[in-house]
């Protein structure tokens, strides 16, 4: 397991409400959330490096990429749901 830190965080009190009722562990369903948005800022930042180095994603490249992650009947519109 790894080492934790302990923070105080203020929330409105509303979205603590709707917070308990979805999870007994708001401390582990936060770090989750933290987690994912790490993990997408990481992922933005590559793709971003990538196009400023190699130019844009093609349109072929984009429905690949698409097909391989929501499968090969993925939409555009499915994927900006993502």
């Amino acid at each position: 397991m790894s080492s934790t830190t302990r923070i105080t965080v203020t929330l409105p009190s509303d979205q603590v409400a709707e917070l308990r009722k979805l999870t007994d562990n708001v401390s582990g369903y936060v770090a989750e959330a933290v987690a994912r948005q790490i993990r997408h800022q990481l992922l933005d930042d590559d793709l971003r490096r990538h196009e400023e180095e190699h130019g844009s994603f093609s349109d072929e490249e984009l429905a690949e990429a698409r097909a391989k992650i929501f499968g090969s009947g993925g939409s555009s519109k499915d994927s900006d749901a993502a």
